[in-house]
């Protein structure tokens, strides 16, 4: 038979007698024809060609290409000798390897295929130019404490205090300050478990909780960075036009009404924001866009004004007179201090100014949505994370160091602000630490400005290298265009970034926005506390931090708090947040590539699978609890079409094994020869049936044995496939209708030998006849479902009828129970009990008994006996045949009875009687279900030392001319069961 020819034989058509046409698998059905042109992923050629041949000699060195010529030797026979000092290992030296060889000055040959993803750069003797890397202080520490003190500080602090008293501004200065805190142990827990890439938070939250978690977040937070960018401009802006008001190029003129007196008030032109901010920020731009050399020089230009502004306010508050109090300002007194203790909450109008009309009223959730941005920005300096030296020790250090250091600043004003002025006056005067700022006011306002405009900086310098890091990973290929390569500036991101802050600063007013940036950086806040969780309550051998103070229910907190926080600022823009983040993972899982990291979510789905194991144990599983696991054994009793793993239609059948999809099924073929030698074509046609799997949406999992022969392979396979109660319960295998057409005498044994191994291992049953004609979930069947209900099997075959009608395919058909009595007293008996029976079980079925009255074939007439009767005879003639060559073959050796190799003992008569049985099982079946659309009828054993032969012909007797037909055989347990 040649590599094309097919399962099904020659190429005539397979008629039955009833007229329906059958037809074996061949090279130009759709199946066929759709299965082949799947990528299989390598073939087995394939993975021959890819493994790389290493020839031990010195006739000759490979090259760098893996070539064997004719290299010149630099090194000598000593050189030689040296390259295989460590040949009996069969590996590199780790010199070789790691590259160390680089520190001796010594050259060595590039490998020649690094294995696929994985990130190495491959030097010859001198190492990569790096490009510019920071450490502690101007990576970390100066970015984050650039973006934490901002503009919130020096005009909103003092008023919050105000409102809610120096006790409540305490709890809450400590509440965000904890939420930050927590969620930089969790950033230092996880950015010292290894090398870490760009991306910062994207790169540690999408290893730990997969790329779509990883995506979604990763995108919400560079979204918010960008548009922070623009509050942050649009801040510097405000602040310098009211500080320099001739500065405005346009302006606007409203009237304010006190009573009887109207008074002008001039106010910021909208058009000056635009203007002033997109110069502003097209300035920062450039700065980002020449690199972290220029941004290192300019990022102190900016902190070093903001820090002596704090120092001046400071020694503002220590020499603050005390004997004005007309203006408000009291000094450091402990009257003010004590009056301004507890909280005053108030409605306010628009300006924040207390009035008894306003429609602003405030409460602690409240200030918590005012105050929290002045404390985000700790992720700064983990954003630029590809540019650090040491990730490992920067990011912590910098992180928590920050962190600390902007919480204790906010504790301390927090007393001082209020011991140093009345209520009324943190209250009305927006700018007092201007007002109390040592020598001059003018100090704080060019504070605010550096403040803001350094936050903008740090905004705009994370934003494109995170959205750089999420291209890099390629899960997206919309993102595609601000990929950059390794030590290069995303100067793409960079544009798009500085695109959506000028659109941003275009739209001048950001109120309705802002709430939303603040709910997008909590975001990333919860999914990297959830990480640490994760990685932290699993503890996988991997997980080894550095940093070793963390533990899981501090993570637990921080992300619980994060979560609290986002619903006390606003639960609408909560849902708003949490909605497009679920968008952009739900448009990831269906539009991203396919990426593992060994995320988190892997490992715990191990550690699940592995309790839910134990916790099984070994004993059987309740009737209730019953899942059919089914062995699809999927070798071929003759020959595939190329690149066809098995037959098309198995993976259907196997679908309709299983109620909405649940459960697993197991793909199994065996390969003949020796392991060694065909351990690769295995890899290779394990790879095609997993993609064949796919391909059919499939539940289940692929496997190939390599195996001397088929029925060793098949016996270690039925004996350790599976783990506990996890093992396959059920065997499925196609009836080998071409033995007798191809004469392939090997395979009745073989199937005896596979019924009894399964009868052996104690596993159920199915041989599926008329694979061909089985029907994909489109083919809707009509018509009935039969059971020839013989002999007790558990309920399996009941079952089975079930879950088919659980698919489309065939929920239009309705199922009929045949039962066989040997006598007629035993019918109405034996009727009632299977309706009572079948109605416990909650199954509805139309119950047939039929009586075999006497052995004699001629009593009943009709096509379908003279069918049966045409067949029978011939089987009769062949197992005739096949007995008396068997007896002529030992009575000319002198042995016993010999057949497939084994002793037998055959006993004419039992083999007619036997064949008279199937006989009389065929006929009915064709009398009452030659139009049902399948089958399901009991298998009967192979007799105890009947050749192989004898058991084929039965088998071949029982399934002639029935298109669509379950052989079934339970096992020692119950699967159905009647209570609840």
């Amino acid at each position: 038979m040649n590599n094309g020819d097919l399962e099904g034989g020659g190429d005539e058509a397979f008629h039955a007698k009833g007229g329906r046409k059958y037809s074996p698998v061949r090279p130009h059905d759709r199946a066929v024809l759709e299965m082949s042109s799947m990528d299989p992923g390598s073939s087995s050629s394939d993975s021959h060609s890819s493994i790389r041949k290493i020839k031990v000699g010195t006739q000759g060195k490979l090259d760098s290409e893996g070539r064997e010529g004719s290299v010149p030797d630099n090194d000598g026979v000593n050189g030689l000798h040296r390259e295989h000092k460590l040949e009996l290992f069969g590996f590199d030296s780790l010199v070789n390897i790691l590259g160390l060889k680089s520190m001796t000055a010594e050259q060595i040959p590039a490998p020649s295929s690094p294995r696929d993803s994985e990130d190495v750069s491959i030097t010859n003797g001198h190492p990569k130019p790096s490009d510019v890397k920071m450490g502690t202080m101007m990576g970390v520490f100066v970015p984050c404490l650039q973006s934490i003190l901002g503009i919130i500080y020096y005009i909103r602090f003092s008023w919050i205090i105000g409102m809610g008293g120096i006790g409540e501004s305490l709890l809450l200065v400590s509440f965000c300050g904890l939420c930050t805190f927590l969620t930089g142990i969790s950033l230092s827990a996880i950015a010292t478990n290894g090398a870490m890439k760009g991306g910062g938070p994207y790169y540690l939250i999408g290893r730990a909780l997969g790329p779509e978690v990883g995506v979604s977040i990763g995108l919400c937070f560079f979204l918010g960075n960008a548009v922070a960018g623009a509050l942050y401009v649009l801040g510097a802006v405000e602040t310098f036009l009211k500080a320099l008001p001739s500065a405005g190029i346009f302006t606007e003129t409203t009237t304010k009404v006190n009573g009887t007196v109207s008074e002008p008030i001039k106010s910021i032109s909208t058009h000056d924001l635009q203007i002033y901010g997109i110069v502003v920020t097209i300035i920062l731009c450039i700065i980002v866009f020449g690199g972290v050399k220029m941004i290192n020089r300019v990022a102190p230009a900016f902190l070093v004004p903001v820090l002596f502004s704090v120092f001046c306010i400071f020694i503002g508050v220590f020499l603050a007179k005390k004997d004005d109090l007309e203006s408000g300002v009291t000094g450091l007194s402990l009257e003010s201090f004590k009056d301004n203790w507890s909280s005053d909450y108030q409605n306010t109008n628009s300006a924040g100014i207390p009035d008894a009309e306003g429609k602003v009223h405030w409460n602690f959730n409240a200030l918590v949505g005012l105050f929290f941005p002045a404390v985000t920005g700790i992720m700064a300096g983990s954003n630029r994370s590809a540019s650090l030296k040491d990730t490992q020790r920067s990011i912590p250090i910098g992180t928590l160091a920050a962190t600390l250091a902007t919480t204790g600043l906010y504790l301390v004003s927090v007393f001082l602000f209020g011991a140093v002025a009345t209520r009324d006056k943190l209250l009305t005067d927006r700018l007092l630490t201007a007002t109390i700022a040592w020598p001059f006011p003018a100090i704080i306002h060019i504070g605010i400005i550096l403040s803001t405009l350094g936050a903008a900086l740090q905004s705009l310098t994370g934003a494109p290298r995170l959205l750089a890091a999420i291209a890099n990973d390629d899960i997206l290929p919309v993102l595609n265009y601000f990929k950059v390569g390794d030590g290069s500036e995303p100067n793409i991101a960079t544009l798009f970034t500085s695109i959506i802050c000028m659109g941003c600063v275009i739209i001048g007013n950001l109120d309705l926005i802002t709430p939303t940036v603040t709910m997008f950086f909590l975001l990333c806040y919860t999914g990297v506390n959830l990480s640490c969780f994760l990685l932290d309550l699993l503890d996988a051998p991997s997980w080894r931090p550095r940093w070793k103070f963390h533990h899981w229910s501090l993570s637990l907190l921080g992300a619980s708090l994060c979560i609290v926080i986002m619903f006390l600022i606003s639960w609408s823009f909560t849902v708003v947040s949490l909605a497009l983040a679920s968008l952009i993972y739900y448009y990831v899982s269906i539009k991203g590539k396919a990426g593992d990291w060994g995320d988190g979510f892997k490992s715990a789905y191990f550690q699940l699978a592995l309790r839910s194991l134990r916790s099984l144990g070994a004993n059987q599983v309740h009737p209730k609890n019953w899942y059919p696991i089914p062995l699809i054994f999927c070798r071929p009793w003759g020959k595939l079409p190329e690149n066809v793993p098995c037959h098309p239609k198995l993976a259907d059948f196997a679908n309709c094994m299983k109620k909405k999809g649940r459960g697993m099924s197991i793909f199994v073929n065996i390969l003949d020869g020796d392991y060694h030698e065909r351990a690769e074509d295995a890899k290779a046609a394990c790879k095609q049936l997993d993609t064949y799997i796919n391909y059919k949406n499939c539940e289940g999992v692929a496997e190939i044995v390599v195996a001397p022969n088929m029925t060793e392979g098949f016996r270690g396979i039925v004996q350790t496939m599976g783990l506990g109660n996890l093992k396959p319960n059920i065997v499925v295998m196609r009836y080998p209708e071409i033995w007798r057409r191809e004469n392939l005498k090997e395979i009745p044994a073989r199937f005896v030998g596979i019924i009894n191994d399964c009868i052996v291992a104690n596993k159920a049953v199915v041989i599926v006849k008329g694979l061909d004609e089985w029907p994909n979930e489109y083919q809707r069947q009509y018509g009935t479902i039969d059971l020839y209900w013989i002999v007790r099997d558990g309920g399996l075959m009941l079952l089975l009828s079930q879950l088919l009608l659980t698919k489309e395919s065939f929920e239009s058909c309705k199922i009929q129970v045949f039962c066989i009595a040997e006598e007629d007293s035993d019918a109405e008996g034996l009727k009632v009990d299977v309706k009572k029976f079948l109605y416990d079980l909650r199954m509805q079925a139309e119950v047939i008994v039929i009586t075999i009255k006497s052995w004699d074939v001629q009593t009943e007439g009709g096509s379908q006996q003279d069918e049966s009767l045409e067949a029978f005879t011939a089987a009769q003639q062949r197992v005739a045949g096949y007995l008396a060559e068997i007896k002529a073959a030992a009575e000319k050796e002198g042995t016993p009875l010999m057949a497939d190799g084994k002793p037998v003992v055959v006993n004419e008569q039992q083999a007619e009687k036997f064949l008279y049985t199937t006989l009389k099982l065929n006929s009915t079946i064709l009398r009452y279900s030659r139009m049902a659309a399948v089958v399901l009828v009991s298998l009967p054993p192979p007799p105890v030392s009947h050749p192989a032969y004898c058991y084929m012909e039965y088998m071949d007797l029982l399934v002639e001319n029935v298109p669509r037909l379950l052989m079934v055989r339970g096992y020692r347990r119950d699967v159905v069961t009647l209570f609840t």
